[in-house]
């Protein structure tokens, strides 16, 4: 089942989405990646899902991918009394360490570390940003604030101080739990919340030891000062917009997320534009056009993929969501001027292997080449290959499943499993034979092929090799 597309979709798993029928729909509808969100559910709920996916996938013959995205460091107040709270802009409001039920006048924040990065003029945000108050007064135990927007507080509701980081680990003891779980069910790609520092990245790397790709979600300002560290220890990074935009301004998301789409463009790592792209279709069957046109936009930046958070987890239409998203995607690769639109410069890191990739994509564009062939036992020649986003299929043959799988997440690229070939004639038939039964190149029509010598050995590709597709069976 091949894509007529190159940016890929990310769908969110959920209550609207979990049976396994809405889940073969969904993939057969454009779904790329599944993401699992361990902020919900149970260790139970997740493994159906998991389990779900990898029956879609047989179904659908195709390589599937399964993100487990983790809770992270959620900070959160605690309780009300009462459950939910009036507050008035100008009235004094105390969040302290006392776990007694809240009031009107005073609530509890379990969280030490923010007290203790708090200043006077400091802005604490609550509820995604729909209450702000201004800190008056701090010490260890306490902040004293004004309430300078909002009405109305009720339990548990999210907490963010922006401009200020927070001395807490990415990685909670939930996480920790979470992780191994994800780890043993053998999921492809795990995300790392509230990313902070390069070493919230390394040590989520450390725990991981490549039994999955590790992905870093860019939701806090912090990150952005730390960002050419963090890139070097992820796989692929997440425009979090959500939290992202809880803490920046609203006219500067726009701006973060172009500096990170060129930032991953520019080293070939997968990046993935997330939250509210097409939020009305949680209720409504169709999306609005501002939404239509969000989309367009970040598949005009070259992104890699996309994704549906509450469309496909909670919404109504899950299925509308991906189809239309998918048709979205379709019509602006359409474009003649989307080439040109989505074009990149960036150098070439790796002389030999960038330069032999580079090589293989200005020899498609300028030869009747129908197809682009990558042997890949790492994923990282398919990968540079992507970066170079070529025009014509990209094919990834691959003699791992899970390599498979991790690119599923790559921009235009159609990764197989196939048998390591053991010289160049039989790589040549195995290539040419799964363009051919895939659809990606006619009969007679001419392939383009990296791979690398000694074959099955991981490193760069060094070799082109033109090929011919059969011109019958």
């Amino acid at each position: 089942m091949i894509r007529n597309r190159r940016a890929r979709i990310v769908a969110t798993l959920g209550p609207a989405s979990r049976d396994p029928s809405k889940v073969e729909a969904l993939a057969r509808a454009g779904a790329d990646v599944f993401r699992v969100n361990f902020s919900h559910g149970t260790h139970a709920d997740h493994a159906r899902a998991i389990a779900t996916v990898r029956g879609a996938e047989a179904a659908v013959g195709r390589p599937l991918a399964v993100l487990a995205d983790l809770q992270g460091p959620k900070l959160r107040l605690g309780r009300f009394a009462d459950d939910q709270v009036r507050i008035r802009p100008g009235q004094t409001f105390r969040i302290d360490l006392d776990p007694t039920p809240g009031d009107a006048s005073r609530v509890c924040a379990p969280h030490p570390e923010v007290l203790a990065a708090v200043k006077p003029g400091a802005e604490i945000l609550i509820d995604d940003g729909r209450v702000r108050l201004r800190v008056l007064r701090h010490g260890p135990d306490f902040a004293e604030t004004e309430v300078t927007v909002g009405e109305t507080l009720s339990n548990h509701k999210g907490l963010n101080l922006p401009g200020h980081p927070i001395p807490i680990p990415a990685l909670t003891d939930k996480d920790r739990k979470d992780l191994a779980f994800a780890l043993d069910q053998g999921v492809d790609w795990v995300a790392l919340s509230f990313v902070q520092r390069a070493a919230d990245m390394a040590e989520l790397r450390q725990l991981v030891q490549g039994r999955a790709a590790v992905l870093a979600k860019i939701e806090k300002p912090a990150a952005l000062e730390a960002l050419d560290e963090i890139l070097d220890l992820c796989d692929a990074v997440m425009v979090a917009r959500g939290d992202l935009g809880v803490e920046l301004a609203p006219e500067d998301v726009p701006v973060v997320q172009k500096r990170l789409i060129r930032a991953c463009r520019l080293r070939g790592l997968p990046v993935i534009v997330a939250t509210q792209m097409l939020e009305s279709m949680t209720s409504a069957p169709t999306p609005t056009r501002a939404e239509a046109s969000d989309v367009a936009g970040a598949v005009y930046e070259g992104a890699d993929a996309l994704m549906l958070s509450a469309e496909t987890a909670a919404g109504q239409f899950p299925l509308e969501a991906v189809t239309i998203m998918n048709r979205i995607i379709e019509r602006v690769e359409r474009d003649p001027r989307w080439p040109e639109l989505m074009d990149a410069e960036f150098p070439l890191e790796d002389a030999d292997a960038d330069a032999l990739v580079a090589a293989a994509a200005r020899a498609a564009e300028r030869s009747a080449i129908a197809c682009l062939a990558s042997f890949t036992t790492t994923g990282q020649t398919a990968l540079r290959l992507a970066r170079e986003r070529p025009l014509q299929p990209a094919l990834a043959l691959t003699p791992h499943l899970g390599v498979a799988r991790r690119l599923a997440l790559t921009w235009g690229v159609e990764a197989r499993v196939v048998e390591q070939p053991t010289d160049s004639e039989s790589l040549a038939k195995v290539a040419t034979d799964a363009a051919l039964d895939l659809g990606l190149a006619p009969p007679g029509q001419r392939i383009l092929i990296l791979a690398g010598l000694p074959m099955g050995s991981p490193g760069a590709a060094n070799i082109l090799r033109l090929a011919h597709t059969p011109r019958r069976r």
